[in-house]
Parts: C-alpha cells; structure tokens; sequence
C-alpha cells in the first residue's frame, strides 16, 4: 500500500486526481516570519515549511524582484514558478525556506545579486535553515534568482550547502549571467533545469546546456531539458510562460528532488 506522503507526492505530480467527492487533503503548515537582517531596521521575509520527516532543506530564490505580492492568509500570492511549486518540493520530503527581498530593497537587481551584501542575505537564510531544520541545505534559485544562488554558493560551498539547482537561468546579456561567473569554483552537486521552448531572449536553453561544461569542480552535476507544460501566457521572460514551467510545475519539481536524492545517478 502507498505511504501517505508518497501518494501526495505523486498526486502533485499528476499521477492520480481525486473526484469532487473525496475528502480534501488538510493544507500543508506554513509560517511567514520576518527575519532580522545583520543591518538596522531590515528584515529577510521568510516563507517556512516544516516537514516532519525531511531528508533535507531547500531555500528558494525566486527570480524577477523576489517580491512576496500580497500577503493572504499568511501565505505570499507571489506567482513566480519556485513559489507555485512550493508544495511539490515539499511532497519531495524537503523543508521549504522561500526567502524574498528585503525589507529595505525596492528591486533586486542584477549587479546587486553578485554583491557581498545580497550574498550575506542569502547566507543568513542558509545559516536559519540549518539552525531550525539541522538536515542539508539545498539552494534553489530560477531566473533572476539563479545569478543569486550561484552568486553565494561560490562564496559559501560545501561548507554551508549540499547541492545547487538553477532552473531558467541567465545565460548571457545580464551581469552575472551563469557562466560570466566563477562557476568551475563550485564543488558541490549541481543540476540546470531549463524549458526547451524557453523564448526568455537573455535565457537561452542552448546556452543552457553548457553550463555544466563549466562546473569543472562539482562531483556530480545534470543538465536536464524539460518539454512538458500547457497554455503559456504573458512575457517570455515571466512566470506565467514557458520560462516558469507553466502546468508542468510538479512534474519539474519531482524530476529535481529525484535527482537531489540520489545525484550520483
């Protein structure tokens, strides 16, 4: 018989649908706090999923300006794809840690996500999961947010983290585009997920793809192409669209946590 969690897992990923008279499954425990930043009056907002029996943590960086969007209910309405798919990483058997921008940024831009300051920010996110949660810490950044996390994985390592995942990165045309950085520092596992139909013009999927050609020091890394999804809509540069793995959320998400459990393969 299928454990609990694992049929919520592979529900997520559209392996089984329930009729309108099953009962509906109880929400998964969330907590939005605000974390003091190591400088006056600034606060890390926080989106926290505890899960009891987690092999591991991931924090997430959203990309555009990493804003919450309203706040319903506690939870952030944000629509960015690592938002959206929370839940699908929570499934995975991982903490969720969401940390969006500050409380004193009004943007969060390019040149700023390589700067000592965000890469403190971002650390301080790391350094909480691992204080709550005491199980490995995973680094998950799309888009804009792929320059933040390889910006501070090289900074920090594997002494702080387990692993990376860039998903839609920035490839070119942006400061710290992916491979404009010191990328063959890095020396944990790493896996590049990108949609092949990503019409993102500074997100090239061909570009891509080479990015592994460069991790020269990770032990384990992936390239992985995904084709699945339905109805893009708006910019090609936004969540909405292929770029943001529209309607194929959970099927990216279990793809990636499959591969963190088990990076060798």
């Amino acid at each position: 018989m299928l454990s609990y969690r694992y049929f919520i897992a592979l529900l997520l990923c559209g392996y089984f649908t329930i009729s309108a008279a099953a009962p509906a499954l109880a929400p998964i425990p969330s907590e939005f706090i605000q974390l003091p930043l190591n400088r006056s009056n600034a606060n890390l907002p926080l989106l926290v999923m505890r899960h009891d029996q987690a092999i591991g943590t991931v924090v997430l960086l959203p990309g555009g300006d990493a804003g919450t969007g309203k706040i319903v209910d506690g939870i952030p309405s944000s629509r960015n794809f690592l938002v959206r798919a929370r839940e699908a990483f929570y499934a995975g058997q991982y903490n969720v840690v969401i940390a969006f921008r500050p409380s004193d940024l009004q943007n969060l831009d390019y040149s700023y996500r390589t700067s000592a300051a965000h890469i403190a920010e971002v650390a301080q996110a790391v350094d909480f999961a691992q204080h709550q949660f005491k199980v490995p810490v995973w680094l998950v950044g799309t888009s804009r947010g792929s320059v933040s996390a390889t910006a501070a994985t090289i900074v920090l390592g594997q002494a702080k983290l387990a692993g990376l995942v860039l998903t839609s990165s920035v490839t070119h045309g942006k400061p710290g585009a992916i491979t404009s950085q010191a990328i063959d520092h890095i020396s944990i596992p790493t896996m590049v997920v990108h949609h092949k139909n990503d019409l993102c013009k500074i997100c090239s999927p061909t570009a891509a793809s080479q990015i592994t050609a460069s991790l020269t020091a990770a032990p384990q890394k992936k390239f992985m192409l995904i084709e699945g999804g339905s109805d893009p809509s708006g910019d090609f540069c936004e969540a909405l669209h292929w770029h943001g793995f529209i309607n194929y959320e959970a099927q990216t998400v279990h793809l990636i946590t499959e591969w963190m459990r088990k990076p060798n393969n």
